[in-house]
């Protein structure tokens, strides 16, 4: 199996082919010397539902080059949930399968086979990278647990109470979101918790209200987008909170066409609304006259910002996937086809 993944991978970035509607490719005096990865989930396997899990998962990974050319790097597993760039070298958390995958970089694409690290089992899921760390949320393990990059060793754990989701830092400090108190439940969590970077302890928790999920950064002051739902799962509800000198929420009511990102952009946070996304005011309210993007809500399934540009990744779940890129007017500048369920986003840029 494992021989049949580096055929695979290294097959497909030896065979140069543009998957997407653009035709520009690189010349000799034009070298690629970028790439955005897209971190395509691929379908989950659910034994229980008779789904042969032996079967090498379709979760994915779309590289996007200077030019537009799109290579895909296929079978990595069930489900690949997130990407993160640090020191050339790209990481890859597989949440179901529970392992890490390490790449390098270059202008041409990634070395593989890579390095694969095992988590046992612990469900990772969201991570961000500092000093020579991998600090990555766990649902199986109820933690977050730290990759040292030096020995490839996971070196300890920080106990979460509840299934821990989104990640981010300052620099100083972890903030964790908690949207689960246990598996499946309603998004019945309410805590954003504070990890000290030096201690690796939890120093303070915050009661934002329910389903904490995505969380960004602007002027030191943390923004949480929220998602929650009734008891039968008939009703969603969404909101916003900001942890500053005090706790601030907005919730924008049943069945807002909202979605779960929530980004900074242009000294502003914006979250995911009616297919693009909208800032928020000093009261955390939506002010939809300003929103950028205008896609089908329902296929929105991410947004992040790079270099400017706001990307969404959009899905029907089933033939269509696609990441577009949107300049701050809402035109759309280019369509890639990328994997099955695209979400996370990671950029690297070469350097000399």
């Amino acid at each position: 199996m494992k021989l049949r993944k580096i055929i695979i991978i290294t097959l497909a970035i030896l065979i140069w082919t543009a998957c997407d509607d653009k035709t520009s490719t690189s010349t000799d005096s034009e070298p690629n010397s970028s790439w955005i990865f897209v971190a395509n989930e691929g379908n989950a396997c659910f034994p229980e539902y008779g789904d042969d899990c032996s079967l090498p998962g379709n979760g994915s990974i779309s590289m996007i080059d200077d030019f537009g050319n799109v290579i895909q790097i296929d079978s990595l597993g069930y489900t690949v949930q997130s990407v993160e760039v640090y020191k050339d070298q790209l990481f890859v958390i597989v949440n179901q399968n529970s392992k890490i995958l390490i790449f390098d970089i270059t202008k041409d694409g990634i070395n593989s086979p890579g390095i694969e690290i095992s988590t046992e089992n612990s469900s990772p899921r969201e991570m961000v990278i500092i000093n020579d760390k991998v600090y990555f949320t766990n649902w199986n393990s109820k933690d977050v647990q730290v990759l040292n990059l030096i020995t490839h060793n996971i070196d300890s754990s920080i106990p979460i109470e509840g299934l821990p989701e989104d990640i981010v830092t300052d620099g100083i400090n972890l903030w964790v979101s908690v949207p689960n108190l246990e598996l499946y439940d309603t998004n019945d969590g309410t805590q954003v918790v504070k990890i000290n970077l030096e201690t690796e302890q939890i120093v303070e928790s915050f009661e934002v209200g329910r389903g904490p999920q995505s969380l960004t950064l602007l002027n030191e002051e943390v923004y949480v987008a929220r998602t929650y739902y009734s008891s039968d799962w008939t009703e969603t509800t969404f909101g916003v909170s900001k942890i500053g000198e005090v706790i601030s929420e907005a919730i924008y009511g049943l069945g807002a066409p909202c979605g779960g990102s929530i980004l900074a952009y242009d000294n502003k946070v914006y979250r995911s609304y009616e297919g693009g996304i909208a800032p928020i005011d000093d009261i955390l309210a939506i002010q939809p006259l300003e929103r950028i993007g205008s896609f089908d809500q329902s296929q929105v399934y991410h947004v992040e910002i790079i270099n400017d540009y706001i990307y969404f990744a959009l899905t029907n779940y089933s033939n269509m996937n696609k990441l577009k890129q949107v300049d701050s007017n809402g035109t759309v500048l280019n369509s890639y086809d990328v994997g099955i369920n695209p979400g996370d986003l990671a950029y690297w840029k070469y350097s000399d």
